[in-house]
């Protein structure tokens, strides 16, 4: 195989000044000879570039508390609400104190139907399983079923709904605020601070004479 002879400078010196150096570049880097270590390095660089590829976007609700604790907030803030925390343990048999109504409706909001924890109409769905309006829920798939000795599926919907509709909303504004806590407003300005208006000064008259100056 016959090596390709490099450009005569000649030719080189005519192609500086009809084409730009980036593109002169080029053309030279395409004339190395290959058999050369360094022409095969920078024929690589050049040419073998891959677009870079975006880290995939992390689920929204991966954010700044976990839903375990949840439970916890919402019943400090709705102390009225049910817990449903009467079921024993299959692991040590003892009464399930920390398994609440309040836990097992955000474990089925968030895991067993995969809906973001940040929107009151989500919320507002998985109330609706609850009551039988919505999507049918299974008792194989709800939590609890594989960790408490009855599965507390009948006991948690008739729970929900003996609550009455303001009862539900405040749980679903309290859910919400919780996992999207709303941005801090803007103090307004206190009565002390607010600007005096300015007075403003009466037009004065034209002066006598002005009109000859300008002569």
């Amino acid at each position: 195989m016959k090596k390709k002879k490099p450009l005569p400078r000649s030719i080189l010196l005519k192609l500086v000044t009809h084409y730009s150096p980036l593109l002169l570049t080029l053309m030279v880097v395409g004339v190395i000879p290959l058999g050369s270590g360094a022409g095969k390095l920078i024929h690589t660089n050049l040419f073998s570039i891959q677009p870079a590829i975006a880290a995939p976007t992390p689920r929204l609700y991966a954010q700044r508390i976990t839903p375990s604790d949840v439970w916890q907030l919402v019943y400090q803030q709705l102390p009225d609400l049910p817990r449903e925390n009467k079921y024993i343990s299959k692991e040590n048999g003892k009464v399930a104190e920390n398994n609440t109504l309040v836990n097992r409706l955000i474990r089925y909001h968030i895991y067993t139907k995969g809906r973001a924890p940040i929107y009151r109409l989500d919320w507002k769905l998985t109330l609706a399983d609850y009551l039988g309006a919505n999507e049918i829920m299974y008792d194989t798939s709800y939590p609890g079923n594989d960790s408490l000795r009855e599965n507390p599926i009948e006991g948690d919907r008739k729970a929900i709904s003996h609550l009455t509709r303001s009862q539900r909303n405040a749980l679903v504004e309290v859910l919400v605020n919780i996992f999207n806590p709303p941005s801090q407003k803007t103090p307004s300005p206190s009565p002390n601070t607010t600007p005096s208006p300015t007075t403003s000064t009466p037009p004065q008259p034209p002066q006598r004479g002005g009109a000859e100056l300008l002569r």
